[in-house]
């Protein structure tokens, strides 16, 4: 490595520690099981990583993963407009997969003592197994078609407590399209403004401030940190009668993204800290509610 490099690294690392932990994800040079498995072409099948392969299969991740463990970054496969999930071609639930989730667990252990998985985890919506993972990530829901057996284990899944964290769409349009399809899943219930003053702002971080996380090009050029008319970003929330918190929705804004990129030395350092406090916080929630 270049001594300006090995330079800024360590800056970088420093202010990381002034700024409250989460900043650490700078130091990941490389996630548990080396480069090799979180490298290849965007949008392409990963060396050891296609999906087709091992999901659904829970000897599986059992095998790989040395036995139990307490938490796993659970992603939900869900089919989208036009792809579905089951093809050749990944659909949207797989944008940022699996470096944006091995990422995040490097970090989430690093700056926790969650006894937490160290790989990725998909799990389709009408996997029985699913009822294993009590937290589950979903993103880009502005293309998301539900189908009737993910309606239902979806809703089968957040009534038998598990929760739901939503994060990287952006807009009126995918908001209008998210919302038609939450609403077939938990029909009649509202969705609102999670305001600063919950638990979940300050459980283990204390979020002052939601800040917009913009997509990996904006952020490294400093452009507009927006998409479509997603100017505002927004924390939305679904509870249920016993004021349980069923849905995070993360609107306007992509923390996948700052997860994903984050030992880049050109990715702002600012938006790396935000989402990794973000998912941190809302991890130790759903894991103690």
């Amino acid at each position: 490595m270049q001594l300006w490099r090995s330079k800024l690294f360590l800056a970088v690392a420093a202010l990381g520690l002034l700024l409250g932990g989460a900043a650490l994800a700078h130091e990941l040079h490389q996630p548990p099981g080396g480069a090799a498995s979180i490298e290849g072409p965007p949008g392409e099948e990963l060396p050891g990583q296609a999906y087709r392969s091992y999901i659904g299969d829970r000897d599986f991740v059992l095998s790989r993963g040395n036995g139990l463990h307490e938490f796993y970054f659970t992603r939900a496969i869900y089919s989208s407009y036009g792809r579905g999930y089951g093809g050749w071609r990944r659909g949207s639930w797989a944008v940022d997969w699996p470096k944006a989730d091995i990422q995040f667990l490097w970090g989430l252990k690093r700056l926790t003592n969650i006894d937490a998985y160290d790989l990725d985890n998909p799990v389709a919506l009408d996997d029985p197994d699913l009822r294993r993972y009590p937290f589950l990530y979903m993103l880009e829901v502005g293309a998301m078609q539900l189908t009737p057996p993910e309606v239902e284990g979806l809703r089968d899944y957040l009534m038998a407590g598990g929760f739901l964290f939503v994060d990287d769409f952006w807009g009126t349009y995918e908001w209008k399209n998210f919302e038609w399809e939450i609403h077939k899943v938990l029909p009649g219930y509202e969705i609102v403004e999670l305001s600063l003053d919950h638990p979940l702002f300050s459980n283990f971080y204390v979020i002052e401030e939601i800040l917009q996380i913009p997509n990996v090009g904006n952020a490294r050029a400093g452009y507009g940190t927006w998409e479509q008319d997603g100017y505002v970003p927004h924390v939305r929330a679904i509870f249920d009668d016993d004021d349980r918190l069923l849905v995070l929705i993360n609107w306007n804004t992509d923390l996948g993204d700052a997860w994903e990129w984050a030992e880049d030395p050109w990715y702002p350092l600012i938006y790396s800290n935000f989402a990794y406090q973000m998912g941190v916080n809302a991890i130790i929630y759903a894991m103690s509610h």
